[in-house]
This record gives structure tokens, C-alpha cells and sequence, in this order.
């Protein structure tokens, strides 16, 4: 070994060493100096160390007089006890230093455009630490963050292969099947003008493996679509990838909740009971407004319609009158929080609930013996009573309605529910509190029972609601042809705390089920032939029942890290338009290689 190699790591000394010759490497976090001693906090990934070069040793302290933030150095010295009332009871190397006698440079670094510190960072545009992204992985809770996704998988890789699944390869070149979101497409060189697509995921490859006998199949897949950027999205992602033969529902949901389990106490210490609660799509969409729901606290949206029908105001008559619904949401103890000009046209929360097609917001404040607010007056006393008891209302809170049609209400109240839950604070989210994470702070369940099709008005015709793969419950099967809107799907997602972390389902294994399907939305024999009939072919040959889901990891290591970011879990992230600004790509390519691909 070189004598510039580290015999420890920067988060490794401790009291037990003291008068140990050791050497560390890393990174300079900060430097301080005074006319006798230099400081330097020197930085790895496994913690800091406090390394003094003194002037009686003029070698050493010469060159440490040359060193700045960011230089890689090597550092041979004595571990030494610090001063009494010198700790740092921050740091797990707090109680020691490193009394330097030899140094060197193993490389140095100009000015950062930004320090490489928690505080330092705060402060930097995220576009210009996206730009540095290798300045900014140097931060501790990016690093922590990247080694609790580490974690993630190793658990993951672990548990299934023990549980007998085997993980497999797919493809990421293949054929482009538009069936959701745009597929990234990838020119071939050989055959000009035709196409490769890349995976919006493994599905059809993962069906193909379960009919080849595969029974229990893996993969922690990568993943591209070409779709608008979010906070919580990224054009490639990365998902667990899981399916199962001669199955049905209950079997994977028995698998994922104790890899779930499994996954908790590995990574934050806490147990998550099992089994994990169900609730249906539709409960889901009445109540909470949403298909993923935030169980960590009430807010449950009421429906109205029945008393408001009895009222005398004209806007929630007529839409009632048009085949539309009025819901609500009470706002607990809200009366104060938000001022009259907040609820009306034009206010915060109007503007809010209008950012998801609602027309406007109607609103009740409720007082001891009666309502106030402009539409008060359309409601006898009776129907108030009503309304008081629908809402469970009391003096102090507030009524918030919105009246349209079906989606747009849910659409509307459900993220209204959302924007209010962290407004009154309802809860508080784990990494803001001083104490551990506990079970209780994650909600966790399933949704199920999801209709297999909608309308989509716009084109005209029935969509897959997941993908047109997914099965029907048998029960509703002689609905297909006659009452498509009717039939439900054998499909579940999974939810934390308002995310969509998983979803799957139970998949057609009858090539006349499955061309059924494809007739419904829309596909004749001849489109549908040439879009799937590798796997049409397939289903013919064989194939056993099978079924599994997907599970968003990106998503799983946001919330386990701490953050609702998540490019903050990503090594290498795209910005909100879809630029890597680190490489700067997409970027133009070379006119030959273009003319190679046979473009122009």
C-alpha cells in the first residue's frame, strides 16, 4: 500500500485511538487559520475529522498554508484528545483531532461556484448545483440520501431471491408500442427509417417470461418516458419490477406487504403492521377525492347533494339539474385562518380549487346558532341543519363546496384536501420532527377495485384505465361487451402518505379475452396484430394465469430520505424541462451522424 492510502475513514477516529499513527484522505470542508495552527475539517463520505498542522513543523504547516476548500488530501498524524470544552458533540469524531506531521496534495481545487455544505447549498440556485451535480453529491445528506437507496435495493435483492424469484434482464431496445405515455425513440442505423423504442417499462417482456415458465421473476428495471416533468417525475426512472405465476390477487399483496415490512425496518428502523388496509377506488374518489389519498388525517369530503337540492341557490340547483354533484370539505377551526377576500372570487382558495377546473368555490363560515358568508341566505334553516350535521360543523370552522361534474368536483376538493391538510397542519411530516420516525407517521394501503376503462371524450372511446393488459374481474366479464363503464379491473395500487408507490394487476392470460379487450378500446384485429401479436401469439402457447406490479423507486427512497423532491434521490437528475445541465443534454449531433441514421 502507497504511504498516501488511508489506514481509517474520516468518520472513524475515535477516544479508543488516541496515540494511533493513522492516515485519512478526503476532502477539505472548511479551513481555518490562525498564526500557529491551521484547521482543517477534512471530509469523506463517512464523516469529518478536524486535522491541526502546527508551526512547529514548518514542512507541514508551509503547505498548509497553500490548501483550500475542495483540495483531496492525504493527512498522516497522531490521533489526539481535544482540548476540554474543544469537542464537537455534532460530530462522531468530535472528541478527537488529528495532530498532522505529514501532508500532501493529491489534488487541488479552484474556488467552488458554491460550498459544498448543507447551509452553502441551501442558498445555491438548484440549476447551478444541478450544473456542478458532482460539486453538490458531496453534500452529507445527498450522500445519505444515495445510501438509503443503496439500501432499498440491497433489501430488495435480498428478500425476493430468499423468497425464490429470479432476476432478469430485459430488453431496452425494442419495439414501440403506444399504449400511454410518448415513447423515447431511438433511430437504427441498419434499417433506415424504422425505429427502436425505449421501456416505458418491462410489461410485455415480463408477461412473455411468466409464459416461458419463469414463475417468479424480478428485475429493478429502468425505465423512460417521455412525458411533462414534475417535482415527484423524471423522463427515466427506476422501478421494482415483479411478477408471479398461478397467482391471484391476495398472493401479491402478501409478498409486497412483507417486502414493505422488510424495507421500513431495514431502512428507518420501525415495523409497519400487517395487513395493510384496502379501500376501493370508489370510496377513494367520493371521500378523498383522489385515487392515491393522504390517509394521515380526515378532511373527508361530503356529498351534498341531497340537501342542497332543497336549498334556494340557483348555482347548485342548475348543475344538479345538469347531471352534476356538490361536495364539501370542512375546514376545522378555520374561521380565522382565512379572511373573507381569501374564500371569495379571485381569493387564495377560490384560485386554488380553479387551478383544477373548478368555476368557483362556495363557502359557509360557521357560527354558534348559524352560517355567515354571501350565500347564507339561500339556506333555510333547516337545510343548515342539515348541512351541520352532513359537515359534523362547529363554531370556528369553515365550508368549503364546489359544484360541477364528476371530475372536476374530485379533481377540485381532492387536491383542496391535500393543500388544507398541510395548511392547518394536520400532520407533520417525519424529517420535520426532533424525534425518530415511528409507524404512525406513515399511512399505508391499498386501493383496489379500479374500473378497467374510461371514456375518454375527447377521442371518443374507452381507454385502459392502467393498460390494456390488465384483467377483468370475473364477475363483471359478461360486461364487456354490453356495459364496458361497469367492469372492474383485477388491479391495486399501492399508497404512502398521498404517493402513488405501486401499482399492478392480476393480467389477461386468454388471447380471446385479451383481443376483446383490444376491440373495446378501439384496436381492430389487423392494428392490434400489429402492434402486439408477439404477444398475442404467446398467450396461445400456454399461458398460466399470472400477475405482479411495479413499484416506483424513486418515490419509496423520496419519502424513506426525507424529502418531497425528487431529484434530491436521484445521482444524476434532469431539471424540471428535461436538460441534464451537467453534459448539457439533449444537445445537437454531427450532420454524419445523422446521414448514419439515414436523417436529415
Amino acid at each position: 500500500m502507497s504511504d498516501w492510502q488511508r489506514t481509517h475513514t474520516c468518520g472513524e477516529l475515535c477516544e479508543n485511538l488516541v496515540g494511533t499513527i493513522v492516515t485519512l484522505n478526503g476532502w477539505v470542508n472548511t479551513i481555518r487559520t490562525y498564526p500557529d495552527q491551521i484547521f482543517i475539517d477534512l471530509r469523506d463520505r463517512y464523516g469529518i475529522t478536524q486535522v491541526v498542522a502546527e508551526i512547529d513543523n514548518p514542512q507541514v504547516f508551509q503547505i498548509a498554508q497553500t490548501i483550500s476548500r475542495e483540495f483531496v488530501l492525504s493527512v498522516t498524524g497522531q490521533v489526539s484528545k481535544r482540548l476540554p470544552g474543544k469537542e464537537n458533540l455534532k460530530l462522531s469524531t468530535g472528541k478527537v483531532e488529528l495532530k498532522v506531521n505529514k501532508i500532501k496534495i493529491l489534488n487541488s481545487s479552484p474556488v467552488p461556484p458554491f460550498e459544498v455544505t448543507e447551509f452553502g447549498s441551501e442558498l445555491a440556485n438548484e440549476d447551478l448545483r444541478l450544473q456542478y451535480r458532482f460539486l453538490d453529491l458531496r453534500r452529507k445528506s445527498l450522500q445519505d440520501t444515495l445510501i438509503k437507496r443503496h439500501l432499498i435495493n440491497h433489501t430488495i435483492r435480498t428478500f425476493l431471491s430468499d423468497e425464490g424469484f429470479l432476476e432478469l434482464e430485459t430488453p431496452l431496445l425494442g419495439k414501440s408500442t403506444p399504449e400511454g405515455a410518448r415513447d423515447y425513440l431511438v433511430p437504427s442505423r441498419t434499417f433506415h427509417g424504422e425505429f427502436y423504442a425505449l421501456p416505458q417499462s418491462p410489461q410485455l417482456y415480463k408477461q412473455l417470461l411468466m409464459v416461458a415458465g419463469y414463475d417468479k421473476y424480478f428485475q429493478i428495471a429502468r425505465c423512460l418516458r417521455d412525458e411533462d416533468l414534475r417535482a415527484d417525475r423524471q423522463p427515466e426512472f427506476t422501478q421494482l419490477d415483479l411478477e408471479m405465476s398461478f397467482i391471484e390477487i391476495e398472493n401479491i399483496f402478501q409478498v409486497i406487504e412483507r417486502l414493505t415490512q422488510k424495507i421500513f425496518q431495514n431502512c428507518l428502523g420501525i415495523t409497519i403492521p400487517l395487513p395493510l388496509p384496502k379501500i376501493s377506488y370508489a370510496e377513494a374518489m367520493t371521500k378523498y377525492g383522489s385515487d392515491k389519498p393522504d390517509l394521515r388525517f380526515g378532511l373527508p369530503i361530503v356529498a351534498l347533494d341531497e340537501i342542497v337540492a332543497r336549498s334556494e341557490f340557483k348555482v347548485f340547483k342548475d348543475i344538479l339539474a345538469k347531471g352534476g354533484t356538490v361536495r364539501g370539505i370542512k375546514a376545522p377551526n378555520a374561521a380565522d385562518k382565512f379572511s373573507n377576500t381569501d374564500l371569495k372570487p379571485g381569493g387564495k382558495l377560490a384560485e386554488f380549487v380553479a387551478n383544477y377546473g373548478a368555476k368557483g368555490l362556495a363557502w359557509l363560515k360557521v357560527e354558534e346558532s348559524k352560517f355567515s358568508g354571501s350565500i347564507e341566505k339561500f339556506f333555510s334553516p333547516e337545510v343548515q341543519g342539515d348541512l351541520r350535521k352532513a359537515f359534523d360543523a362547529k363554531a370556528g370552522d369553515v365550508l368549503l363546496m364546489v359544484a360541477d361534474q364528476e371530475q372536476v368536483v374530485c379533481d377540485a376538493l381532492g387536491a383542496l384536501r391535500s393543500h388544507l391538510g398541510n395548511l392547518l397542519k394536520c400532520y407533520t411530516n417525519w424529517w420535520e420532527k426532533e424525534t425518530a420516525p415511528v409507524a404512525e407517521d406513515f399511512s399505508i394501503a391499498w386501493v383496489v377495485d379500479f374500473p378497467l376503462f374510461m371514456w375518454d371524450a375527447e377521442e371518443g372511446r374507452y381507454v385502459a384505465n392502467h393498460h390494456p393488459f390488465t384483467a377483468p374481474q370475473d364477475d363483471d366479464l359478461t360486461y364487456l361487451e354490453t356495459d364496458p363503464k361497469r367492469v372492474k379491473a383485477k388491479a391495486y395500487d399501492l399508497v404512502i402518505n398521498g404517493y402513488e408507490v405501486g401499482g399492478g394487476s392480476i393480467r389477461i392470460h386468454s388471447s380471446e379475452i385479451q383481443q376483446k379487450i383490444f376491440s373495446i378500446l378501439g384496436m381492430d384485429e389487423e392494428n392490434a396484430r400489429n402492434r402486439f401479436g408477439f404477444l398475442l401469439d404467446a398467450l396461445k402457447f400456454g399461458a398460466p394465469p399470472h400477475g405482479g406490479i411495479a413499484l416506483g423507486l424513486d418515490r419509496w427512497a423520496m419519502m424513506l430520505a426525507g424529502t418531497t423532491n425528487i431529484r434530491d434521490v436521484i445521482a444524476f437528475p434532469k431539471n424540471q424541462k428535461g436538460r441534464d445541465l451537467m453534459t448539457g443534454a439533449p444537445a445537437p449531433v454531427e450532420t454524419r451522424q445523422l446521414k448514419d441514421l439515414g436523417l436529415k
